[in-house]
């Protein structure tokens, strides 16, 4: 329980900094009522249509792209800044580990390529079919 103390004292005042910000604002917030409040306003312009729109999945492919290979170069910066204070018998097992790490990324990089994720100028039947007459063709 000694260990907890730093912890609660932690969240308390979390708590309390919270609370005080959330007060101030309904203190000092503007109060009106006017019949352009609650009309929807982007970029200097009405908006036209839905904000609901459909996006397509390829849309979805890229943000998880970015992400797998922005955590890549989170990881392959903090090796190369750690590598300096590294003695010099651990800077090769490192450098050889980093080398994995991004073979390993790239061998999944190629394997979306030739599974056909990336082509998004076709349609995703014509990519399934063409890899099922690849495999049909195998003795």
């Amino acid at each position: 329980m000694p260990l907890l103390w730093p912890l609660l004292v932690y969240i308390i005042v979390v708590c309390i900094l919270v609370a005080g910000m959330l007060g101030a604002s309904y203190v000092l917030g503007q109060r009106h009522r006017e019949a352009s409040t609650d009309v929807p306003y982007e970029s200097g312009m009405t908006p036209t249509g839905s904000a609901r729109l459909r996006f397509p999945a390829e849309f979805y492919l890229v943000g998880m792209f970015f992400v797998i290979f922005d955590l890549e170069l989170v990881f392959t910066f903090a090796w190369a800044i750690a590598a300096r204070a590294l003695p010099r018998e651990l800077r090769w097992i490192g450098y050889a580990e980093i080398a994995i790490f991004i073979a390993v990324l790239l061998a999944g990089l190629v394997y979306l390529w030739r599974a056909g994720a990336l082509d998004w100028g076709r349609s995703r039947r014509a990519t399934a079919e063409k890899g099922e007459r690849r495999h049909a063709a195998l003795p």
